[in-house]
């Protein structure tokens, strides 16, 4: 078994779900007796966005739903198509969706979701886990949704929102266990000095009694690739993140995979004196490039 494959499973299903809608948006077709092309003609749609709808190579929106179950005479069908759909829309979540009103609105939702879970296991092997972020670290990602989608700025807001967030951390009734790579402590992916800040935090963050901090170090040798980073939310939820999307697998056979890949990857991370070591020896080698030392 390895990560990458793990990964494939979850989108897997996400175009599962997406192609069973098209299969029955194409009954709904068939059964009115009309040609994919008679059908975009009385929606006055591209032919190719039938085919596509209905080979799961495109989500339809709520409207399309509406439209054509109109068109094919099948509007008792609305409600339980569009149920599918914005289960659909849940696991595959486009960013460019859902930050539309902008970066703040999201980080609330997060929020909303981090008040219902008691466990929360995270790995990540490119970033900081945002619960752990210092808000000069936060920025700097932001910064880079901003660019990346075109979106609006609302970057104060959202570094604003995610600051607040972290208040879940000093609840007792909340458990955090964090895996980070060694390679995460080091990506250039802010200034030095917030990167210096960020590290710092870490090593004060790792003393809290309901957190546990585990940093895989570069000399580790892994049982499983650290392919990618994921946040699992009690036994119920796996969230992963891509370029486009965030994924939100809730298969049991998926939120099993992803807690048996987890326990692979925190039984090979440092903790404790050992951690904070690992985190030592960084800020050792990038303290020289702060600018009053250049």
């Amino acid at each position: 078994m390895n990560l990458p494959q793990s990964r494939a499973a979850g989108v897997s299903n996400v175009h599962e779900a997406r192609t069973a809608l098209g299969n029955r948006l194409r009954g709904l077709r068939k059964q009115a007796g009309l040609s994919g092309r008679e059908l975009a003609e009385s929606l006055s749609w591209q032919a190719s966005k039938i085919s596509k709808i209905e080979n799961g190579k495109q989500t339809p929106s709520d409207q399309d739903v509406l439209d054509w179950t109109r068109a094919t005479n099948s509007e008792s069908e609305v409600e339980d198509l569009l149920a599918s759909l914005h289960t659909l829309e849940i696991q595959h979540a486009e960013w460019q969706r859902q930050l539309r009103t902008g970066l703040r609105p999201h980080q609330n939702e997060i929020a909303e979701l981090n008040a219902r879970t008691r466990l929360f296991r995270v790995f990540e092997s490119t970033y900081i886990p945002g619960l752990l972020q210092t808000a000069g670290y936060a920025r700097s990602r932001f910064a880079q949704s901003i660019t990346v989608f075109k979106i609006r700025n609302d970057i104060n807001e959202a570094v604003q929102a995610r600051m607040q967030r972290q208040d879940i951390l000093y609840r007792p009734d909340k458990r955090f266990h964090f895996v980070i790579t060694e390679a995460a402590l080091r990506y250039r992916l802010c200034p030095p000095e917030v990167m210096l800040a960020q590290l710092d935090r870490l090593v004060s963050m790792s003393a809290l009694p309901n957190v546990r901090l585990g940093i895989i170090g570069f000399e580790t040798a892994y049982v499983v690739a650290p392919a990618h980073g994921f946040w699992l939310l009690d036994d119920e939820r796996v969230m992963v993140e891509t370029f486009s999307a965030e994924l939100n697998l809730a298969q049991p056979q998926e939120t099993g995979l992803y807690s048996r890949v987890f326990e692979s990857l925190a039984g090979v991370a440092s903790y404790g004196r050992s951690a904070r070591a690992i985190i030592t020896r960084v800020i050792d080698d990038l303290s020289p490039e702060l600018p009053e030392n250049g």
